[in-house]
């Protein structure tokens, strides 16, 4: 695709121009050595020209004509050169045939701009992921000091798309206001998007070869049996976790409400249904070392890595939300006890006022609050996050006010709960979640680092809720009875759809096709990642 100074750069003439040009001026030139030599063939063919004296007038004409001839002549020639020039300019300029671009190219509608942007943050953000997750195969099978050029490109990469989606986010609040400066942040947004993927592409081929799994490469297959063997004993690990994570999450069920323990609800299916998908790939790439087929392993193998990945992050969830729900619990008390304490001070006038405005009806709502807090103690069961949740937000000073320490740490846990379930969610649901579930959820992560807890936690509260209404909107793929858990693979992207600009397209029909089975994401961006797809 031509980019937009190459759009806006006139073209150099191409070598047909250049002999015509050339062919023009060679003429104009034998036209004006005529007319030169005009005089001298003249004189040949008459009587001898008399030479008159210095003070003699001249009487004869021929010597005035023969000055004057070629001296029209060569302004006839330059004229019409300089008329060839200009038309030839004036119709490359308006020209409009393949091969050629007119000087001025039509800008883009916004909501073609838009769309393409959409669709940059999304291919950039699943080309991240995807790289992310086979790096910490290879982390596990080389050294750091061989793996430092991946990590390197995956960390740039990542600040690439963290700098693309701020942009997209002020965008969608209406800044900038003007209409050019908004077309040039959209040209910011795909420009970093296209740079994130730019550098996990550069790496790409030094990937494939440090893991041994080039498709031209000899020997492929003691490179996909090394990686084998720790696929598996990955997998054999996290089968025996998700065993452990129903029985985790049969416990949660006992001791907690619906709204506890509702963002890791069918997690453990979810995580079953890709080591399903792992086991078969696994199997296949094992098949296919022993039959000395490498290309086919490579791809079979980065399948079952994925799926293992994801099953990993799903298990995952479901033991983090036990043990925040353990520590939640246990800060519940302190954070009461802390929340009233500030209250108090507000009252005696000691403390900084928790509004800028009327204290007393505030102060009222959060003792309303604290009191509902401490009877679903007495009463149970509760959520312990939502209640911390709530008490740090009765609590909630002005920005830049210092409160009590317990409530910070409670704030942090439950910003960093969120953000946490809102990433788990969006990883493994990502071949069916739109650009913007995952713009909130990066304006989230700057949020947390940036220490705005309650903001954190807002913000990765509605990404979650638009990742959920996403994966609800699109359906589920049409598979075929046999091929297990391809449902699964599809919706995590560790399978790459014939066509994922439909995915924010709101003509975008609500049930899928699955894809090709041989057509795995890998490390690298929008132009390496499907590299080895049959």
């Amino acid at each position: 695709m031509t980019s937009s100074l190459e759009r806006g750069r006139p073209r150099r003439a191409s070598p047909p121009h250049i002999r015509a040009r050339v062919a023009h001026a060679v003429l104009g030139a034998l036209v004006g050595a005529g007319w030169l030599v005009l005089p001298v063939m003249t004189v040949a063919d008459h009587d001898p020209v008399p030479v008159a004296s210095a003070s003699a007038p001249q009487e004869d004409g021929t010597s005035a004509a023969d000055l004057v001839l070629p001296l029209v002549a060569g302004v006839a020639a330059v004229s019409l050169a300089g008329y060839g020039y200009l038309r030839r300019t004036r119709r490359a300029r308006t020209r409009t045939t393949p091969g050629t671009v007119p000087a001025h190219p039509a800008v883009p509608a916004p909501a073609d701009s838009e769309r393409q942007a959409r669709a940059a943050l999304r291919l950039a953000d699943d080309c991240v992921r995807t790289s992310g997750e086979e790096l910490s195969f290879v982390r596990e099978l080389f050294p750091e000091k061989q793996t430092e050029p991946f990590t390197h490109a995956l960390r740039a990469a990542e600040t690439e798309l963290s700098a693309a989606f701020a942009i997209w986010r002020r965008y969608e609040e209406g800044v900038p206001e003007e209409a050019s400066a908004r077309r040039q942040a959209l040209v910011g947004v795909i420009g970093r998007c296209a740079e994130a993927g730019r550098r996990l592409d550069a790496e790409a081929e030094a990937l494939d070869r440090l893991r041994g799994l080039g498709e031209e490469q000899e020997g492929g297959e003691r490179g996909v049996a090394a990686a084998l063997v720790v696929a598996e004993e990955r997998f054999r690990e996290l089968a025996a976790r998700a065993v452990t994570a129903q029985g985790i999450l049969a416990d949660l069920r006992e001791r907690y409400p619906p709204s506890a323990v509702g963002p890791v609800s069918g997690y453990v299916e979810q995580a079953k249904d890709r080591l399903v998908f792992a086991t078969l790939r696994l199997n296949e790439a094992r098949q296919a070392v022993d039959a000395g087929e490498p290309r086919r392993a490579a791809r079979r193998l980065r399948a079952g890595e994925g799926a293992v990945v994801q099953a990993g992050v799903l298990v995952g969830g479901v033991e983090r939300l036990a043990a925040r729900l353990r520590e939640a619990a246990g800060l519940v008390p302190a954070a009461l006890t802390g929340a009233e304490a500030e209250l108090a001070a507000v009252r005696n006038g000691t403390g900084t006022s928790l509004t800028t405005g009327a204290p007393h009806p505030r102060l009222s709502y959060a003792d309303g609050v604290l009191a509902a807090v401490r009877e679903e103690l007495t009463e149970g069961p509760y959520d312990p996050l939502d209640a911390l949740r709530r008490i740090t937000r009765a609590a909630e000073r002005p920005a830049g006010a210092a409160r009590s320490g317990v409530l910070d740490t409670a704030a942090l846990l439950v910003a960093r709960s969120s953000v946490a379930g809102a990433e788990e969610y969006v990883a493994v649901h990502r071949g069916a979640v739109g650009t913007e579930a995952r713009a909130l959820l990066a304006e989230a992560v700057r949020e947390l680092g940036a220490g705005d807890t309650a903001r954190a936690d807002a913000v990765a509260r509605e990404a979650r809720d638009r990742a959920e209404r996403d994966v609800r909107s699109y359906g589920t793929p049409r598979t075929e009875a046999h091929a297990a858990g391809l449902t699964g693979a599809l919706l995590g992207g560790i399978l790459l759809p014939d066509a994922p600009e439909a995915r924010d397209a709101p003509e975008a029909p609500d049930v899928r096709e699955a894809p090709e089975p041989d057509r795995p994401a890998a490390f690298g961006g929008p132009r390496t990642r499907a590299r080895h797809a049959a």
